[in-house]
C-alpha cells in the first residue's frame, strides 16, 4: 500500500480572566494536564488552548469542523467542557490515516511552562496513541511583542503530520 504524508496547521488562543485565583485549587489545563496557576480562561469549555489547536489541526486534514461545530453542541448543549472530548471527536473522523508527529509553539510571558513540559509531552502523547518522543514542545514569550507575550493569554500554532494511505 501506499501512502502520503500530510501536514496541517492548527491554531488556537484564549485570554485571561481578571480574577485572581489559588493556584493550589485551580489551574490551567494545558494538553490535558493541569498547570498550577492563578487565572483561569476566558472561554466556554476548559480552554486548553493546547488540545484546540491540536484539534484544529486534525480538522485541517479531515475537513470536519469541530470548534465551532460539534464541541459547541458538547460543550453548551451538554455541558462538557472538557476539551479532551473535543480532541476524541475530532480524532473518530481520522478513519485510516494516523498522526505520526506534533510539533508546537507556545507564546506566553505566563505561567512559566519549562518544568511542565515534559508532563504536557506526555498527556499529549496518550491522548493521541504516539509516542512522547514524537511530541515536539516550544515555548516563547515573543519578546512581549503581542498580548501573549505581555502576560494577557496563551497562543499556540500546532504543525501535526499524518500518515494517510493513498486511494
Amino acid at each position: 500500500m501506499e501512502y502520503a504524508y500530510i501536514s496541517t496547521i492548527g491554531q488556537d488562543s484564549h485570554r485571561f480572566v481578571e480574577e485572581i485565583f489559588d493556584p493550589s485549587v485551580n489551574g490551567l489545563m494545558l494538553g490535558g494536564y493541569k498547570v498550577p496557576f492563578d487565572r483561569q480562561f476566558q472561554a466556554n469549555s476548559d480552554g486548553d488552548v493546547i488540545l484546540h489547536a491540536i484539534t484544529n489541526a486534525i480538522s485541517g486534514l479531515t475537513g470536519v469542523n469541530i470548534l465551532g461545530g460539534a464541541a459547541d453542541k458538547i460543550c453548551l448543549e451538554q455541558g462538557i467542557k472538557d476539551s479532551r472530548v473535543y480532541l476524541e471527536e475530532a480524532i473518530k473522523y481520522l478513519g485510516d490515516a494516523s498522526i505520526t508527529h506534533v510539533s508546537m509553539t507556545i507564546e506566553c510571558l505566563r505561567p512559566k511552562l519549562k518544568e511542565h513540559i515534559p508532563s504536557i509531552k506526555e498527556s499529549v502523547a496518550s491522548l493521541l496513541g504516539i509516542s512522547a518522543s514524537h511530541v515536539g514542545i516550544t515555548a516563547t514569550t515573543g519578546e512581549g511583542l503581542t498580548g501573549f507575550g505581555r502576560g494577557e493569554g496563551i497562543q499556540v500554532f500546532v504543525i501535526m503530520t499524518f500518515k494517510v494511505p493513498e486511494v
